[in-house]
């Protein structure tokens, strides 16, 4: 930047780097999209092409910026993860936000017609960010598990909201008072004894959300000499899992910070692989989010 007699203004700029050795997490969140999803027809209580592209978005974000160990999405919400030892920015709380919520914006209106090829955008999208520091581990995963049990909360009472206005004839203001003092059982019971539908049936996508994580894959690669080879890539890969449980985590301890040497580090990977495809690869076993005490309290 020019040296001039006007470089003073520079005193004014407030100094906004964040804690050391701290997570950092970066949410991002739809603004007036109650209006944004009515006028451009998505479908309730869900919408896959929404969510699917919510998630390709927030895949651009996550092989862009190589610090983020994972992340988490549900309706129109994003939470990334820096990882404690993160630089980027020099961990400027603006900077990350913005430069984050900028280009995942971006993304969103960049991809929109490949998840909505008939509908066309009537005004742009926008969503906020703020950046939250997380002390330890643990309270980082309280914070994922919050995240993860507001999305099985709002997803039960949708369910149950739409199939009351869609199925059952009822206005949203007489649906909206069926359900007032319900709990968890009520609503499960409801689903199914009225509408036929297994609340533990629905896709993983609309109970769980969405987890992004970097995970290693082996390709075949070829040499000069057209020789072929396999070689582990790392690459962003998006699940719909449960992150409450400690499995998720004893699965996928490089997410935390996993401890050991290089060598250490890698025969743990190698074993994971391994273990993986034993068991088949991309298989999901069946899991159901445990309805936590919050989703049994009324609505």
């Amino acid at each position: 930047m020019a040296k001039s007699k006007y470089e003073y203004v520079r005193q004014f700029e407030l100094e906004d780097r964040l804690l050391p050795s701290t997570w950092l997490v970066v949410r991002v969140d739809g603004q007036g999209f109650t209006k944004f999803t009515s006028s451009h027809g998505f479908t309730k209580p869900n919408d896959v092409r929404a969510l699917n592209l919510m998630n390709r978005a927030a895949k651009v974000v996550a092989e862009s910026m190589v610090e983020i160990v994972i992340a988490y999405g549900q309706s129109d919400e994003y939470s990334f993860v820096f990882s404690r030892d993160a630089k980027a920015y020099e961990r400027r709380a603006s900077k990350l936000s913005t430069l984050l919520v900028s280009r995942f914006t971006s993304a969103y209106v960049y991809y929109w017609s490949e998840f909505f090829p008939e509908t066309k955008l009537q005004f742009p999208p926008a969503f906020d960010s703020r950046v939250v520091m997380y002390p330890s581990d643990r309270i980082l995963r309280d914070y994922l598990c919050w995240r993860q049990v507001d999305c099985h909360i709002n997803n039960m009472y949708n369910t149950c909201f739409w199939a009351l206005v869609n199925k059952g004839g009822m206005t949203q203001k007489e649906a909206e008072k069926r359900l007032s003092g319900t709990l968890s059982k009520d609503k499960n019971e409801l689903l199914f004894s009225e509408f036929g539908i297994n609340y533990n049936d629905e896709p993983e996508i609309y109970k769980k959300g969405s987890v992004v994580i970097r995970e290693e894959v082996l390709v075949d690669v070829v040499d000069k000499q057209g020789n072929m080879s396999k070689r582990t890539k790392t690459v962003v890969a998006i699940l719909h899992c449960d992150i409450i449980k400690d499995a998720f985590w004893n699965k996928h301890p490089e997410v935390l910070g996993e401890k050991g040497t290089r060598a250490e580090r890698k025969a743990a990977s190698q074993k994971r692989r391994e273990a993986g495809q034993g068991q088949g690869q991309g298989q999901e076993q069946e899991q159901h989010l445990d309805d936590p005490a919050a989703a049994d309290k009324a609505e």
